[in-house]
């Protein structure tokens, strides 16, 4: 079963679950109450479309073929356009809009092909979906590995393709949800026995655009606590459960913020 179709029965997902955890009240309105977007952030909508251009280069070197670098950045400059050009959704922020977005993508695609290791990796899947549930929990765990590959040893490595503001530290990879998603999710399938590699191929978007791999992975009592983190997510939706988190730093720039201000001004009815 493709993505799409995973994503039309109710679920959870690693996305979803850190936006509950971050400001259940936002995780009402989207996932809930299906509110659309108010704007569509830059960052967003840039990061789409660099992740669309790696799957291209990986869907190319599965079948042998290495996509040169002029391809690469023929393939993100269409792929821009056709997303952002005189698109006034997109909301920019300050001292960015198409044209910076433009020459960055392709400075930091040249900096990610120019430092991208050789490897003898052997591609087992892109973009690949997965569905999983757990005890407790009603709904299935879903979403899609970015690549999955393996090495002459057996071992697989999970990659998810990331762009950023900035460097991670080992810290917030070693912590990172996502990640650990991504290994439970491969603990449920045929791979349920093999050695897993967890990993980060960061784009960051500083003045210089660098690109940094980061590697990690997870034991069974990282798997014990996403799970248990899960468990108290779904107690928490299930019960209508949904608070308002006006103190985070995403707040200001929240896809939600018309809705969000309509909230904290209504008037709760006494029961």
């Amino acid at each position: 079963m493709d993505l799409s179709t995973l994503r039309q029965i109710p679920h959870l997902s690693a996305s979803s679950i850190g936006e509950y955890v971050a400001c259940s009240l936002a995780y009402k309105f989207g996932k809930i109450d299906k509110i659309p977007f108010e704007k569509r952030p830059d960052a967003l909508e840039f990061g789409t479309v660099i992740h669309a251009v790696l799957e291209a280069y990986y869907q190319e070197k599965m079948i042998g073929e290495l996509m040169p670098l002029k391809d690469i950045l023929a393939n993100f400059e269409d792929c821009w356009r056709e997303t952002a050009e005189d698109n006034d959704d997109i909301e920019y922020s300050a001292g960015k809009d198409f044209n910076t977005y433009l020459m960055l993508g392709k400075d930091m695609l040249t900096v990610w092909h120019n430092k991208l290791p050789e490897d003898e990796y052997t591609i087992i899947g892109i973009e690949q979906p997965f569905s999983f549930t757990l005890p407790e929990v009603p709904l299935p765990i879903i979403g899609a590995i970015d690549l999955i590959e393996e090495d002459k040893d057996g071992t697989i490595i999970i990659t998810d393709f990331k762009t950023a503001g900035r460097a991670y530290s080992a810290s917030e990879v070693n912590r990172n949800f996502q990640l650990t998603i991504y290994d439970l999710a491969i603990k449920h399938t045929g791979f349920r026995n093999r050695e897993t590699v967890l990993k980060f191929d960061t784009l960051i978007k500083t003045q210089k655009p660098k690109f940094q791999q980061y590697f990690s992975s997870r034991t069974a009592t990282d798997h014990q606590r996403a799970i248990r983190k899960i468990q108290a997510v779904w107690d928490g939706i299930s019960k209508g459960v949904f608070i308002p988190n006006n103190e985070d730093w995403r707040c200001p720039n929240c896809q939600f913020k018309q809705a969000c201000d309509e909230w904290f001004l209504s008037k709760k009815e006494a029961a």
